[in-house]
């Protein structure tokens, strides 16, 4: 705190090599140190680097733009925030033409910038339109703010001039275009407008990874990946393209998934985590390895060849997340399950005879097509569900390198969010030749239940990471007993931990997929036994009239109907424990009570209305099956 005291006056000197000295090294005390960050946040640290955006020299202008850079990448949310607050936008918009000026300048003359000028144009230019895509992030008002700016033409100018640029501002305007072009009309409309902006991306998207000048890879080229994954993902995000730009192909089967799928294929996290470690220890040993002090001249580009190697490794890992975040969306793009009887706002008996008579819609063709192509990508996500040694540090252990960990974690948990959309969407849209290949769907149970197995259950305070694996791990599970079920032979143990977890967690949507798993895994004919310890927890989620429900509406309705579906054929073995466990007499008398759970559904929640439909529904079959079970007399 007294070094940043000695700073903070030191921004207001006269003399600007003191300025320059300050905001550098404000920047290195609070890079990567969460806990000197806060501290300095409460001294207005944010505020005395805008100041110096309007600082009469450039290289202390410069300086002051890459803390305030590092400020947005490192502190996230609150800090952003803070920056809006404090009025960041009003230098940031005059940095705007003054970069574009100097970018025209250098392309029309090359030659004439000296080095150490393009160097300084390209990371000034960098930290503006990095901290410009972190701020349209934080809220509606700081991106309605952003959109007013019509940044596009000034971003497309990076991209169209790509060949001619250092990579990191080209990359950072890439990055800013994804971000902006997120659901967001304004520069989705901006971008569309100008047939060469989207010409540029599809050729970007459909480049190959060699480098323009022709001396083939380097120790950068993951960021060469980068900028061809970021502009399928912003193609994604515009689509459908003008018929004008491209023709009448399917992006996500043409562009997607041809260019992502071998970039998640591509990495060894394994791999990437033993070599990580050892750069930490290399670090960790060498005595000739030392960090940057305020007693050293700053240099903001002060890092060893550990510390390099080290930011490539996350470079790379961050490719692979970047790709598995585009693919979550891809394979969001297919429907829900569980959303069926939900959307129909038809009652009747009629209903599946309606839509076997309906023409297929070009949302079903697309659907068909992209349950086809999907299943191509569960190996390789297998492969990126499984944790490694620096993924899920414990509390009393913590990670030796965070930015590594950091991205490890967000991988597991892009590619289990990826593998949930697959198997909801084969659920939704079965692929026979897939259930029938009961040993793929084995492998496929064994693996997801062997990632969350290594993420462990230690799931408190701090461990938020591990929670998301398991909340989105048991979605996996359901998609995947839907689309193998009755062929899944579960162990007592996995029934027992997944009745532990819908039990423990307070996130309703998770119990639902809990009772959903547990329901398809009591239906396999094979396992008598496991479907009687299933159909006791059912049961005892019910409310009777001599006991109340432990768990909410929604889990009661989800319960309710399993019993159904699992019990409909009275010709399975396992029928005999309903028989034997008399619960055609727990039904009965719990059917007033769900009655009642469901009228007291509130409609005007979200998703109120649809929970109310199904519940409705729930109560009218489970009248019906009370009735059909007493006339088989048995």
């Amino acid at each position: 705190m007294k070094q940043f005291c000695q700073s903070s006056k030191k921004m207001e000197s006269p003399d600007a090599s003191d300025r320059k000295w300050a905001c550098v090294a404000v920047s290195n005390l609070i890079q990567n140190d969460p806990s000197t960050r806060r501290l300095l946040q409460g001294k207005n640290v944010v505020g005395a680097l805008i100041s110096r955006l309007t600082d009469s020299e450039d290289e202390v202008m410069v300086e002051a733009m890459g803390a305030l850079r590092n400020l947005c990448i490192d502190g996230g949310y609150d800090i952003c925030a803070e920056m809006y607050n404090k009025n960041i936008l009003t230098p940031l918009k005059t940095f705007i033409p003054k970069v574009s000026e100097v970018l025209s300048q250098y392309l029309e003359n090359p030659k004439t910038a000296p080095e150490n000028a393009q160097r300084l144009m390209y990371d000034f230019a960098d930290n503006v339109i990095t901290t410009l895509w972190c701020l349209s992030e934080t809220s509606n008002k700081a991106l309605n703010a952003i959109n007013s700016i019509d940044l596009i033409p000034f971003l497309m100018s990076f991209l169209g001039s790509r060949d001619k640029l250092h990579i990191a501002p080209v990359l950072a305007a890439a990055q800013c275009l994804y971000v902006l072009t997120d659901d967001n009309d304004p520069a989705i409309s901006s971008l569309k407008s100008v047939a060469g902006y989207m010409s540029c991306l599809l050729t970007i998207a459909q480049s190959s990874d060699q480098h323009g000048n022709g001396k083939g890879k380097d120790l950068n080229d993951h960021r060469q990946t980068t900028l061809r994954v970021l502009s399928a993902g912003i193609i994604r995000n515009i689509s459908p393209l003008p018929s004008s730009v491209a023709s009448s192909g399917d992006i996500d089967k043409d562009i997607v998934l041809p260019l992502l799928q071998p970039v998640v294929s591509s990495v060894s996290l394994p791999d990437a985590a033993q070599r990580a470690q050892l750069l930490v220890d290399a670090l960790a040993a060498d005595p000739q390895i030392e960090k940057l002090s305020l007693k050293h001249t700053p240099k903001s580009d002060h890092k060893s060849t550990y510390d390099i190697e080290l930011e490539q490794l996350e470079g790379n890992l961050r490719t692979v997340h970047l790709a598995l975040e585009i693919l979550t969306v891809v394979c969001a793009t297919l429907p829900d399950p569980s959303a069926g009887a939900e959307e129909d706002e038809n009652e009747g008996e009629d209903e599946d005879e309606v839509m076997e008579d309906d023409e297929p819609t070009m949302d079903d063709i697309n659907v068909k097509a992209g349950v086809t192509l999907l299943p191509s990508l569960v190996p390789s996500l297998l492969s990126l569900i499984q944790p490694t040694s620096l993924s899920f540090p414990p509390l009393a252990a913590p990670s030796p390198h965070p930015p590594t960990t950091s991205v490890l974690s967000a991988i597991h948990i892009g590619a289990m969010e990826c593998l949930n959309n697959i198997f909801l969407a084969l659920a939704t849209s079965p692929n026979p030749s897939i259930s029938a290949d009961i040993e793929a769907g084995r492998k496929v149970w064994n693996e997801v239940w062997s990632s969350l197995g290594v993420v462990g259950t230690e799931l408190g305070l701090g461990q938020e990471k591990r929670l998301q694996m398991w909340e989105i791990g048991v979605g996996v599970l359901w998609g995947v007993a839907v689309v193998w079920k009755g062929v899944l032979s579960p162990t007592e143990e996995q029934i027992q931990v997944l009745i532990r977890f819908c039990d423990s967690t307070s996130d309703e949507a998770t119990k639902v997929k809990c009772i959903g798993a547990l329901e398809c895994l009591a239906q396999d004919p094979q396992s008598i036994s496991s479907n009687q310890i299933i159909a006791n927890y059912l049961i005892s989620l019910l409310p009777t009239t001599s006991s109340a429900s432990p768990t909410n509406t929604e889990s009661i309705i989800q319960a309710a109907s399993a019993l159904i579906d699992i019990y409909s054929d009275e010709t399975v073995p396992y029928d005999i424990n309903f028989r034997q466990g008399d619960m055609l007499a727990v039904l009965v008398s719990s059917v007033e009570n769900i009655r009642k759970a469901v009228k007291g559904i509130d409609r005007k929640k979200p998703g109120g209305k649809d929970l109310r439909r199904r519940g409705d529904e729930v109560r009218d079959n489970l009248i019906a099956f009370i009735q059909y079970r007493r006339d088989l007399g048995i």
